[in-house]
């Protein structure tokens, strides 16, 4: 079983950045994949940005440009770099994790969520 924490969510001002971390830990074999989702207040979750084991990309059309994700493999940890963050933005951030070598759109693992709320 793998576990999912992430961490660096908080307040922060319009225009303003954050980090989010998300550590995996436990029976890890290999991530493959890495992604975020976000779900606001009334919302269904969405998603936010997936990396894959090559470092290729994916971003939500309302994110690109803003924010970036990333991972460590050797440290089994994903990323996502948020800048120039909007009120929209406001959401729980979820990291989600998969360890297949043949990704079929669903991830193995979820964390717990972090709160990111941006002020006007």
């Amino acid at each position: 079983q793998v576990h999912l924490v992430e961490s660096g969510g908080g307040l922060v001002q319009t225009g303003g950045s954050l980090r989010l971390s998300c550590a995996a830990s436990g029976s890890i074999r290999e991530i493959t994949v890495w992604g975020w989702y976000r779900q606001a207040p009334g919302n269904q979750r969405e998603h936010v940005a997936t990396i894959m084991s090559g470092g290729s990309t994916n971003y939500a059309d309302s994110v690109k440009g803003r924010f970036t994700i990333s991972r460590d493999t050797p440290n089994n940890t994903g990323y996502l770099q948020m800048n120039s963050l909007k009120p929209e933005d406001t959401a729980v951030y979820y990291c989600a994790a998969f360890e297949g070598s043949v990704w079929y759109g669903r991830y193995d693992y979820w964390g717990q969520g972090t709160q990111v709320t941006v002020s006007s």
